[in-house]
């Protein structure tokens, strides 16, 4: 059967119907255990029950009005992302790519703003991603996602990731800025360290450069903090954020502090539908749930036990994994055989996990996974690697 969906994804064949929790049933009724939330999307799982209501009430009262009027839910939840936080303002709208934008322009606008509008271009790292987008996939120069879409927009600078000497080397004159995944995802769960973060703030400091964070995929309690930066003892200038925000529902914003966004002003970005009172009512909802008492400690203890867990059956199954890395509810696992094979063979036993970069199976579940969760999935990698190794 053909489908008039444009072919740009190579789905598996496999629809659902429902989701509850950490599962998800299909439409011919098999029960998945969701290890990728959607790509780290669904934070909370499936038909969390805070969620449904916050979205229930608020589309029965008001959807949309745009941003030419106060939207009350909005100013609500950049008060809360700025006290939990590094930054002073924040800019929303709906997805990760359009958060990495908004701190793109940011970057530029500021270096105008303060005199030196020869300040364009801005170093990012191999193995990065950062969005779908023209400018987000020149940042990231992944051949395979340019491939096609050239010429490639100016103003980007690539360095080895974790390299200090050679970030250094490539700051000119021309520099505006950093943009970096403290853990990077679509690259295969390679953690940052401190040291090398730290490196990267002293270079800002030193240079007159912004730092950008882009923790799209690290941030809203992924990595155990309710940002990954928390995590390295230091703070960026700007930080994109989506993903689990919305708990499933799209909607993404840029966080800044003032100095950074001195040059923003009425006029000069903006986003029909960012911000609306539907996608406020759920992220406001997804915070309550991570602020309450307990809940991101219970996060970070799942995640320990998760990381053990895995770190015991690559010991249990040579063959199976040459590394385990990640923070968090974030695990990479670099597999031996091709990443791949592993992947669909999870998901032909029942479990949903993420492909990445570097031969790399990532774990991705939802933020309320207990310990029967991992239980469940450790068996089923079991039952998946018999058939891979077979």
């Amino acid at each position: 059967m053909t489908s008039e969906v444009m072919p740009s994804y190579g789905r598996a064949d496999l629809a659902f119907e429902r989701g509850e929790g950490a599962h998800l049933f299909s439409t011919d009724g098999k029960r998945y255990l969701d290890f990728a939330a959607g790509v780290a999307v669904n934070a909370l799982g499936h038909n969390h029950p805070r969620l449904v209501q916050a979205l229930t009430e608020q589309g029965a009262k008001l959807w949309h009005v745009s941003n030419l009027y106060k939207i009350p839910e909005q100013e609500e939840l950049a008060s809360r992302l700025v006290s939990a936080s590094f930054a002073d303002t924040a800019f929303f709208c709906n997805s990760g790519a359009e958060a990495v934008e908004a701190g793109l322009k940011l970057v530029r606008k500021y270096q105008a703003e303060t005199g030196h509008p020869e300040r364009y271009r801005i170093i990012s790292f191999d193995s990065s991603f950062h969005g779908r987008t023209l400018s987000t996939i020149a940042a990231a120069k992944n051949a395979a996602h340019v491939a096609g879409f050239g010429p490639m927009p100016d103003g980007f600078d690539q360095v080895p990731f974790g390299n200090l000497n050679e970030l250094r080397n490539a700051i000119t004159s021309e520099t505006a800025g950093i943009i970096v995944e403290p853990i990077q995802g679509e690259g295969g769960i390679r953690p940052s360290n401190s040291e090398f973060l730290k490196g990267l703030r002293e270079a800002c400091d030193e240079f007159g450069l912004l730092l950008f964070f882009d923790e799209v995929q690290t941030g809203i309690g992924r990595a155990g903090q309710l940002f990954a930066y928390q995590n390295f003892g230091l703070e960026p200038d700007v930080m994109s954020l989506a993903k689990g925000l919305g708990g499933g529902f799209p909607v993404g914003a840029c966080l800044a502090t003032e100095k950074a966004a001195v040059g923003i002003t009425p006029g000069t970005h903006g986003s029909t539908f960012g911000g609306n009172p539907l996608a406020m009512a759920v992220a406001n909802t997804v915070l309550d749930v991570l602020q309450d008492d307990g809940f991101l400690a219970g996060v970070r203890e799942m995640g320990e036990l998760l990381f053990a867990r895995m770190v015991k059956f690559s010991s249990e199954n040579p063959g199976a994994f040459e590394d385990v890395r990640g923070a968090g509810m974030m695990i990479g696992l670099k597999c031996i055989p091709p990443a791949g094979e592993f992947v669909a063979a999870c998901r032909d036993a029942g479990l949903l996990t993420v492909p990445a970069g570097d031969n790399v199976m990532r774990l991705l579940p939802p933020l309320i996974i207990d310990e029967t969760h991992i239980a469940e999935c450790v068996e089923i990698m079991g039952q998946a690697w018999k058939a891979v190794s077979s």
